[in-house]
């Protein structure tokens, strides 16, 4: 089971990431908003709706996903 990010460590992550934006890096601020877990209703509604392949191409950290769903909930 992996360690479950805190709100204030996801808010610090969103904050961060709305700091690379202001400063023109929308890249940057896509990357580390994918380094916050995605909820697991929102990684089951992507995977349904755009597939396993893209979800997993999308660069989310579905941690907490895996840790809702098991550790295959991909695959299956």
């Amino acid at each position: 089971m992996s360690k479950t990010m805190t709100l204030d460590e996801k808010l610090a992550i969103s904050n961060k990431a709305l700091d690379l934006l202001d400063a023109g890096d929308e890249e940057g601020c896509i990357r580390l908003l994918h380094t916050a877990p995605l909820p697991p209703y929102l990684a089951k509604i992507y995977k349904e709706k755009v597939g396993i392949e893209q979800l997993k191409q999308s660069g989310w950290n579905l941690s907490e996903a895996e840790d809702e769903f098991g550790h295959n909930w991909l695959n299956e």
